[in-house]
């Protein structure tokens, strides 16, 4: 009987179940390797095994079918991907907020939860059908979810008709810090933090290629739109995401880390709690804690060499953003050099008053998972001190 992670045995039945064979020109048998060898090591359950490895499977699925879409269309890689505004900010910051008020805007472009969910349609697929069925299918998971894992939903929820982060495509590049957040895997964990990202960001921009090229077939104005992309994992990667996206505006979020680490943690226990029967929550604090301190360090390091930074990137802190949305959201038009119409505002406050309303988180602290506010502001004071005008004031250890 095969083993639930052998790498071939994952790529032998995505291709038998999409009856397709080529996998494209972009390497990734190194970090499936890697990473399936590492699900194999993990303690999970059988849930968990059933839930990890259908995920490669699906990623597999879905670059064998996104594959074969630009084989048949290979004006797919003539898209041009146009000075995209890019949210960034640790987990929690305000970036979902910022990203679907920009997203709005029906003069950008953004990825909405049943396209990344399934980013390539069937291969018979209509493009004059009234509405997709892949958003059919992605409700359907976000009702599941929402029954099946409601602790799980309320902490991140994920809605079909709403903006989504394109954290997926990373993941489905294989390298991605999306494995960690769900499973103990030191060796993934200790390989990828020396790997180079290109890959990834290569595939990224080939999936939004393939998604305008999508959004061309329903509605052609004949205009390029720019994208409003988001997701807290580029932090620790800002070079790579420019190398591939140079005209990018990067909007950097900002809030206590004494709230985001956290939450954070309290995200990643739950995700480990479905996928194992042994959960060490200090262990899940811990690496949590190590995790952002790294990507933020990266992050500040990089903005420091961009010598156009004051015009690359708006900082917005969070509570700003809470208190004035449209006013923050005029400064990142601003900074881009892009009107904010009447239209747009209109649209944005809709958005504010409709918006999906998130079910209650259930309670956590610092405490839960082996932390305390001194040992987050003891790691995050280089990032306080330079992003943060409520920091707290720096405590030497005792």
């Amino acid at each position: 009987m095969p083993l639930p992670f052998d790498a071939d045995e994952l790529k032998a039945t995505a291709q038998r179940k999409e009856s397709l064979d080529d996998w494209g020109p972009l390497s990734f048998d190194e970090p499936l390797g890697v990473l399936a060898d590492s699900y194999a090591a993990a303690e999970l359950n059988d849930i968990g095994v059933h839930i990890l490895r259908s995920g490669l499977v699906h990623s597999l699925r879905m670059r064998l079918r996104a594959q074969e879409w630009i084989r048949r269309h290979p004006e797919i890689l003539d898209e041009t991907i146009v000075a995209p505004i890019v949210v960034v900010g640790m987990m929690r910051s305000g970036t979902t907020l910022l990203q679907r008020l920009l997203a709005a805007d029906g003069r950008f472009h953004c990825a909405y939860g049943w396209e990344v969910v399934e980013v390539a349609p069937k291969l018979d697929y209509e493009w004059s059908a009234v509405e997709d069925p892949r958003i059919a299918v992605s409700e359907k998971r976000e009702a599941t979810s929402r029954e099946l894992a409601p602790e799980l939903f309320s902490i991140h929820p994920m809605y079909a008709r709403e903006p989504e982060e394109e954290i997926v495509f990373l993941s489905d590049a294989f390298l991605s810090h999306v494995p960690e957040s769900g499973a103990h895997l030191p060796a993934y964990r200790s390989w990828i933090d020396t790997q180079d990202f290109a890959p990834a960001y290569t595939y990224l921009h080939r999936m939004l290629q393939f998604l305008q090229w999508q959004k061309r077939q329903v509605s052609d104005s004949g205009q390029v739109k720019r994208w409003v992309l988001k997701s807290p994992a580029h932090l620790g990667y800002l070079d790579a995401l420019r190398d591939r996206f140079p005209d990018l505006h990067v909007v950097h979020m900002h809030r206590d880390p004494r709230e985001t680490i956290p939450s954070g943690a309290s995200l990643n226990a739950t995700l480990h709690a479905m996928h194992s029967d042994t959960v060490d929550r200090n262990r899940v604090g811990s690496e949590w804690l190590q995790r952002m301190g790294w990507t933020n360090d990266r992050a500040m390091a990089t903005r420091a060499r961009w010598t156009d930074e004051s015009t690359r990137c708006t900082d917005i802190e969070f509570g700003a953003a809470v208190a004035d949305p449209i006013g923050q959201v005029a400064r990142v038009y601003d900074a881009v050099g892009v009107p904010l119409t009447v239209d747009a505002e209109t649209a944005m406050r809709r958005w504010l008053d409709e918006r999906p309303r998130e079910p209650a988180r259930p309670p956590y602290a610092a405490a839960d998972y082996g932390l305390d506010d001194q040992v987050i502001d003891e790691r995050f004071a280089g990032y306080n001190t330079r992003f943060r005008s409520d920091a707290p004031p720096s405590r030497s250890v005792e």
